[in-house]
């Protein structure tokens, strides 16, 4: 019989296998197996290798595009001339001779003069239009302003002279750290130096020349084919991006004229005509003048452009190769359209907030804060005339108060007591030396009457400033002691601490402790303007694209224009030289408005001399220059700055000041003055951030010395004078100069000695230290009148000679980059 087999709970149930977690064949889309190379590591990295290099290529070719596109925007037809700013590097080089050569160079050129210096050529053979620009020797201004506008530079070189001076490498130094658009280096001389020597010369000049420029060419224009070849090489190179200029609209002046306000004896109109550059020019936008400071337009004249190319009406004057000179073609040029701006959209001149002294809150005082009141009147006795009553008495004060009182406005005191202990320990000194001197001139009275003053030397004391030489003295002594006794004041014993520090506070740590950035604030900023979030909004500025509503008041880039600046001020119009360039920026908005302005700087490694904070400085942010008094500080990622008295030699600091508002990046020069109206580049940076909200705190310690040691207290004396001081001071947790803390449990009888405890043993020849802090602020002494230094004539050197000072005016020796 046959048995059949029954499937039950009893048979056996074989694991299922594990084909991986990827879809059957049957479930697949495309079906089929899969490829092993899809899924192999080699084959997506070579992918991704191929999408980076196509990136590269796209990358590539978009820059190459927007090259060409700007190169073309700039020389071309229908764009302005490529400008070209000529600027000799040695006092032995004339610009005017080397402009000849390079208009001349082709017979087809056509040239155009102009009376200030300007020529214009228009170069067939390249297709494009050249503006040349010559700068004198010497106006260090003039070269900066130049530059600020030019498309190029020309820089001019010496062959039998070491290729530049010394005035000639500060330009250079000034140049690079303003932004340096592209550069064309041209050796004038070639022919004066040996024919043998002429090799190794070009060779010295060109290695002399790569630590500023390691990639350009050295080119010569000596003959005609050289010219030319410098002449190709201006209308073909590549032009450098300067982030200030491009989102400006900005202008250089071919023509100036000032006329006088028939309404107005103290103001007048300054027209300039040039080339509009870079973008739109609204009417309705501010404009700022180098030096002069920010104004309105009252009209915008578009003018016929007067050097178009390849112009039928030229046809004469290219055959017979004759120069166009116009002396004026702001009288010859007809305006073709008048633009004025809109009463409803024009920028305001204001750049201040005008305070309102009842804005403050004002709250009514409690009861308690009242009875306290008068306690306190009543306790204080004072003597008064007949009839007075204790609410009249309580307004008169006495001259302790007045002599005890400190200046809120003085942010220099602790440094003014310094400087009078120095000047009692010179005094002093003094005193000993002019014992010993009398007793030397006893001894020797009849050698001295022999002697006989020569003229030079009491020529060479008549240039001497002593008030100068004694103020560097001064602040030599000042920095030598801040950096041997970093912070570090003696507590004055005729006045009380808590009364000379009554400003400062004591923190628990510099970096953690908070610190409202509201409080107690001066009242100058009262007077200026703060975003929310500076970086939004320099971002949301200097992104936006508002041509469309620039089109109905304003005029178009590339555009020939007459601007009719209105009320600049008599005595600077009168002042412009009509050969010296003047270059005009439209201003962004609330760009004239006034704020805190931070800025990193580095100082110049050949300046030696100190700069004290609050001392008077020129800068150059960008297109903007002014004077200014800033105060330093540290430059660190922190919440809290630490004041820096004086400009460090070999680090960066933020110097900060009340000036117009700025939106980076843009470039920081910064000039002081020096003695018989010369100037010197002292430190350069960049526009760190317009922030009133940065806390910048001055730093005073006091020290103190163990007098009587047991274990971990001590008794401490000379920090304080007086057993109230010690009460005062006593939350101010104390420090050593070898790393131990502690506090002051109690005062120990009336002269200012004190308990101390502090965390370990201490040694006898410890110091003690109380760190105390106080926020400063800047002063307000901005100006934007910034009058021009002296023209230098001559090569400036390290050592000037008596017969230098007599050739040249009253000052010369100390003139710029000296």
């Amino acid at each position: 019989m046959q048995q059949v087999h029954r499937s039950g709970p009893l048979k056996q149930q074989n694991k299922a296998h594990k084909h991986g977690k990827h879809r059957s064949k049957g479930q697949r889309e495309d079906g089929g197996r899969v490829s092993v190379k899809t899924l192999s590591r080699k084959a997506i990295s070579v992918k991704r290798k191929n999408d980076r290099k196509n990136d590269a290529v796209q990358m590539r070719k978009r820059k190459r595009d927007e090259a060409i596109a700007k190169k073309r925007c700039v020389g071309s037809s229908g764009a302005p001339p490529h400008c070209v700013a000529v600027i000799p590097l040695h006092a032995d080089l004339s610009t005017e001779s080397v402009i000849d050569k390079l208009v001349h160079c082709d017979d087809q050129n056509v040239v155009r003069k102009i009376d200030n210096g300007i020529t214009h050529v228009r170069v067939a053979r390249f297709k494009q239009r050249v503006e040349f620009i010559p700068i004198k020797y010497g106006s260090p201004y003039d070269i900066l302003d130049s530059a600020k506008v030019a498309d190029s530079l020309l820089l001019l070189l010496s062959s039998s002279n070491e290729g530049i001076d010394e005035f000639g490498e500060s330009c250079l130094s000034c140049l690079m750290g303003q932004g340096m658009p592209s550069v064309t280096l041209v050796t004038q001389d070639a022919d004066s130096v040996p024919v043998k020597k002429q090799k190794d010369a070009r060779k010295f000049l060109q290695k002399s020349m790569e630590r500023w420029f390691p990639e350009d060419k050295l080119h010569n224009a000596s003959t005609k084919q050289e010219c030319l070849l410098v002449l190709r090489h201006i209308t073909s190179q590549k032009l450098r991006n300067i982030h200030y200029r491009e989102h400006r609209s900005h202008l250089i002046s071919e023509h100036v004229q000032f006329d006088m306000n028939k309404d107005s004896e103290s103001a007048g109109t300054l027209k300039l005509t040039g080339y509009v550059r870079s973008r739109t020019l609204s009417c309705n936008r501010l404009v700022h003048i180098s030096g002069l400071g920010d104004y309105q337009l009252s009209q915008i004249d578009v003018l016929e452009d007067p050097n178009i190319l390849n112009a039928k009406t030229d046809r004469k004057s290219r055959k017979d190769n004759q120069d166009v000179d116009m002396e004026d073609s702001s009288s010859v040029n007809e305006a073709l359209s008048i633009i004025k701006p809109d009463a409803s959209k024009i920028e305001s001149l204001d750049s201040e907030v005008i305070p309102d002294p009842m804005e403050g809150e004002q709250t009514w005082p409690t009861e308690e804060e009242l009875a306290e009141a008068d306690q306190d009147r009543k306790s204080m006795s004072r003597r008064v005339p007949k009839g007075t009553s204790d609410y009249q008495s309580f307004w008169i004060v006495d001259d302790e108060t007045e002599d005890n009182a400190v200046d809120d406005d003085d942010d220099d005191d602790d440094d003014d007591d310094m400087d009078e202990e120095m000047t009692a320990m010179d005094e002093d000194s003094d005193d000993n030396d002019d014992g010993e001197d009398d007793d030397d001139l006893s001894e020797s009275e009849e050698e001295y009457e022999e002697v006989t003053v020569e003229d030079k030397d009491a020529k060479y004391d008549e240039q001497m400033d002593m008030a100068e030489e004694y103020s560097l003295l001064e602040k030599l002594k000042q920095e030598k002691q801040h950096v041997m006794f970093p912070d570090e004041v003696d507590t004055p014993r005729d006045l009380p601490a808590r009364t000379r520090f009554q400003k400062y506070r004591g923190l628990k740590s510099f970096r953690t402790s908070p610190w409202d950035a509201k409080e107690n604030l001066p009242l100058d900023y009262a007077k200026i303007f703060q975003f929310q979030n500076f970086k939004r909004m320099s971002k949301k500025i200097l992104n936006s694209d508002d041509v469309e509503d620039d089109l109905d008041n304003g005029v178009t880039a590339w555009s020939y224009v007459r601007l009719h600046v209105a009320n600049v001020p008599k005595n600077l119009g009168e002042k412009l030289e009509p050969n010296s360039p003047v270059a005009a920026f439209s201003l962004l908005p609330h760009e004239q408005k006034m704020s805190v302005v931070n800025i990193v700087l580095r100082k110049s490694p050949d300046v030696s001399r100190p700069i004290k904070s609050k001392d008077k400085l020129i800068f150059q942010i960008g297109y903007r220059r002014f004077s200014a008094c800033p105060i330093f500080s540290q430059h660190t990622n922190a919440n809290k700055h630490k004041f820096e008295r004086f400009l460090p030699q070999d680090t960066a600091v933020v110097a900060t000041m009340y000036a117009p508002i700025s939106f980076p990046p843009a470039p920081v020069l910064v000039f002081q003055e020096r003695p018989f109206g010369g100037f010197e580049l002292v430190a350069k940076g960049s526009l760190l951030s317009v922030d009133p909200d940065r806390i910048i705190t001055k730093r005073v310690v006091l020290s103190g010395y163990p007098f009587k040691i047991n274990k971990k207290s001590c008794v401490v004396r000379y920090m304080f004078f007086n057993r109230e001081d010690i009460n005062w001071f006593k939350p101010v947790e104390l420090r050593t100069k070898w790393g131990r803390r502690g506090h002051i449990k109690e005062p120990l009888g009336t002269h200012g000695h004190m308990k101390c405890i502090f965390d370990g043993q201490l040694k006898s020849q410890d110091t003690i230290l109380m760190v105390l802090y106080k926020r400063v602020f800047p002063k307000w002494n901005y100006s934007s009148i910034v009058n021009k230094p002296m023209t230098i004539s001559k090569p400036v050197s390290s050592f000037v000679s008596m017969e230098t000072i007599e050739e040249e005016k009253e000052g010369a020796a100390f003139a710029l980059f000296d």
